[in-house]
């Protein structure tokens, strides 16, 4: 009897023990009712069983109130709001950049400025007050065009910066979850309750999956594995370790393709170790289409609109002259190489008129009162024997430094003795008449013959010397920058393409590559040249650009929905890029790089200093005067400047450009597209946010709600748990007595 006794005993303490276990766990649950990402536990109890004989209650295990499901979902929703909410806070910088259209700091409002000084001006072209407006309102668009760009360098650094940030707390998250397996292997060996420590590393994944897209899985002894997206491994056993050094700061042409912008390495820093672009959700992705898309794309309309202002603006303004005209041209261009062909070696030339030989440029003197003084072309002097080296074929083609000596010469023999024209050591064209009587005046006509109809000379460049054209510009001031209004001072070491279509593939060409060293001469039977077989895809021209010329790099860059193909020199030398068979060049549109022009264009210095050198008039001819009719300069002439107005209002060809398609509008309507379509992306970002973030936190009600701790239940268990502890107490003193009757008996 003692032995069932005992037995009975022994099952009256396992239900002491176990209901108190369970009123352990109903404390705890109500002690974290408010507790983030708390987890209700559960009880589970099962009947103990001895030799077939039941002997008592036992305690199975302790489990979470988890749905696994649910959870995987929330932290897939987590990620893509996430990714979102990243771009939030920078495109509220982006609408504060541009402003509203009221504004007098807006991107519209100095657009607008500077038609109504173009207007004003074209009213009055030989006032100060209104050249010194002229010249304010373009400054003011310059310097927008600077402070647009610094900013969006600037917050292309901060979401590098941001990214580096969001590395270190990756790598202390995923530390975390590795270290918290470790825990809970050990502690489930040893039958352990391990509900908080899976609490806790259900945390750190929560976390981790509002950073990056994660997935995951749990093994059999309670280890979980957590990887990428794209299936790179994040923790298996030990935590991989994720790097990113951040840039100091960064340039409207510093790319991550080019390798300018530091890579996010997983695990040692190699090329096939960066998952920069593997990244499809979360902070990451956020902060990474923010520094290498959306805010490059802005950066590339803004260029595109600086480009094309500078451009149309500098092609009308070389045609004019302010009155009488002017004693210093400084060019713009930069040649490489201007020496006489005669020596064998390859020589940058041009040639007027290439397509129908008529095209002619007037060159002319002219007094304070803008009388003519002297007066020839450019064809004309070029053929005769009196100037330069001698005489020259029609038409050219004339290297570079033959044209300077010859209009030297004549410039010398026509009244200004002192005259010098010269290749400076950048390699631009510049004249200097150094008198205080006469000025100097360009007008390209259709014909030799004086009064030939106004009209830009075509210009045909031979960039490589192989007597070929490779580029033709219109007008021959113009060609040389003589008498540009925008200049940018950029260097000439980069060209890239038009956007392309990401299934682009080239026709069969063979490229070469100039920049006047011995690297890359300019001299016949020492060319560097690539042949480029058809099909090949931008990134395969690339690749052998960059391992088949030395000292150039290759890159395929990304522009809104598409790509450009960009040529670098390593060092920085200027470049030029032709091609000796072949029409791939022109097919992709490939041209000096715009990237960057917005930050460093500027109205000419002279012209900020000197407002009255702005180009009002321009050469008028008039038979009327002498014997045959000459040329002329008149004060209140506003011919070029009321074509500037014009063609502000106009609307001019923009190329695609940071997601605009090709479009030909004004400059004032390109403006409004370009905040137009930024504010269309904040908005769009703002909607989808919406939408992701209700679903989210349905996902996380419903994560809640079946998890969370219900305090009515709880109470309700703890009122079970306490009878039932009591019940078994109760027993135990039962038993206590039947031992003591027992004694007594016995005894």
């Amino acid at each position: 009897m003692a032995g069932t006794i005992t037995m009975a005993l022994r099952t009256a303490q396992s239900g002491l023990l176990v209901n108190q276990a369970a009123l352990d766990t109903v404390a705890n649950n109500i002690a974290n009712v408010n507790s983030p990402g708390y987890s209700r536990k559960i009880v589970n109890l099962e009947q103990r069983v001895v030799s077939g004989v039941g002997a008592g209650v036992q305690l199975a295990d302790v489990t979470r109130a988890v749905d696994e499901g649910l959870v995987k979902s929330l932290r897939l929703q987590l990620a893509k709001v996430s990714t979102l909410d990243a771009k939030t806070n920078y495109y509220a910088r982006l609408q504060d950049l541009f402003g509203t259209p009221s504004e007098n700091q807006s991107l519209s409002h100095i657009l607008a400025e500077f038609t109504t000084a173009l207007e004003t001006l074209a009213v009055s072209p030989n006032q100060t007050l209104e050249q010194s407006e002229l010249v304010r309102q373009a400054q003011n668009i310059t310097l927008k065009f600077q402070q647009m760009s610094q900013t969006i360098q600037d917050l292309r650094v901060q979401a590098d910066g941001a990214i580096a940030e969001k590395v270190d707390r990756v790598n202390r998250l995923t530390a975390q979850i590795a270290d918290l397996n470790d825990k809970i292997i050990r502690n489930q060996t040893v039958t352990a309750d391990v509900t908080d420590l899976r609490d806790q590393r259900d945390q750190s994944l929560d976390e981790l999956s509002k950073i990056l897209d994660v997935r995951y899985f749990y093994r059999s002894d309670g280890d979980v594995i957590v990887f990428t997206s794209s299936g790179r491994t994040l923790v298996d056993n030990v935590a991989s370790s994720l790097s990113h050094s951040a840039a100091s700061s960064m340039t409207p042409s510093t790319t991550h393709a080019e390798g300018d912008i530091g890579a996010l390495y997983l695990g040692t820093a190699i090329s096939a170790n960066d998952i920069t672009n593997e990244i499809a959700d979360g902070e990451f992705k956020g902060l990474i289409e923010m520094r290498d898309q959306i805010l490059p794309d802005l950066q590339s309309q803004i260029d595109s609109l600086a480009a094309n202002l500078r451009d149309s603006f500098n092609q009308i303004h070389n045609r004019g002259i302010p009155f009488p005209g002017l004693q210093s041209m400084n060019g713009t261009r930069h040649f490489l190489d201007t020496t006489d062909a005669a020596n064998n070696t390859d020589t940058q030339t041009i040639t007027l008129d290439p397509t129908n030989s008529v095209d002619d440029v007037t060159i002319a003197l002219f007094d304070s009162t803008g009388n003519q003084s002297a007066v020839t072309t450019l064809n004309t002097i070029m053929q005769s024997a009196t100037y330069g080296t001698g005489a020259q074929a029609s038409r050219g083609p004339w290297s570079i430094a033959e044209v300077a000596a010859t209009v030297e010469d004549w410039l010398q023999a026509s009244g200004t003795a002192a005259a010098t024209v010269s290749i400076d050591n950048e390699g631009e064209f510049n004249i200097e008449l150094n008198s205080t009587s006469l000025y100097l005046a360009f007008r390209d006509e259709a014909a030799s013959a004086n009064g030939s109809t106004a009209a830009d000379a075509e210009i045909g460049f031979d960039a490589d010397g192989d007597g070929t054209v490779d580029e033709t510009v219109s007008g021959f001031s113009n060609f040389f920058g003589l008498n540009d209004f925008f200049v940018d001072g950029m260097s000439r070491n980069m060209h890239e393409s038009d956007v392309m279509a990401a299934g682009f593939t080239a026709s069969a060409t063979t490229l070469r590559f100039v920049d006047g060293t011995s690297t890359l001469p300019l001299s016949a039977g020492a060319d560097v040249t690539l042949a480029i077989t058809a099909g090949s895809t931008l990134t395969e021209i690339a690749t052998s650009i960059t391992n088949g010329v030395a000292n150039v790099t290759a890159s395929v860059i990304p522009d809104g929905a598409g790509f450009r193909l960009r040529i670098a020199h390593d060092n920085g030398s200027d470049l030029e890029v032709t091609a000796t068979t072949g029409t791939l060049l022109t097919t992709i549109g490939m041209h000096r790089t715009d990237s960057s022009v917005s930050t460093a264009l500027d109205v000419r210095a002279d012209i900020l200093n000197s407002p009255s050198k702005v180009s009002s008039g321009a050469i008028q001819w008039d038979a009327a005067i002498g014997a045959s009719g000459e040329y002329q300069t008149s004060l209140g002439d506003d011919t070029t400047v009321q074509a500037l107005a014009e063609q502000f209002d106009a609307a001019i060809t923009f190329k695609t450009a940071g997601g605009i398609g090709e479009i030909s509008t004004s400059f004032s309507q390109y403006g409004a597209a370009i905040v137009s379509r930024n504010a269309s992306l904040a908005d769009t970002n703002e909607s989808q946010w919406v939408i992701d973030d209700t679903l989210t936190r349905s996902l996380q009600n419903k994560s809640d709600t079946f998890r969370g701790v219900n305090l009515d239940e709880e109470m309700s268990n703890l009122i079970l748990f306490e009878q039932a502890y009591a019940a078994a107490a109760r027993v135990v003193s039962v038993i206590q007595k039947m031992f003591d009757v027992l004694d007594r008996t016995v005894g």
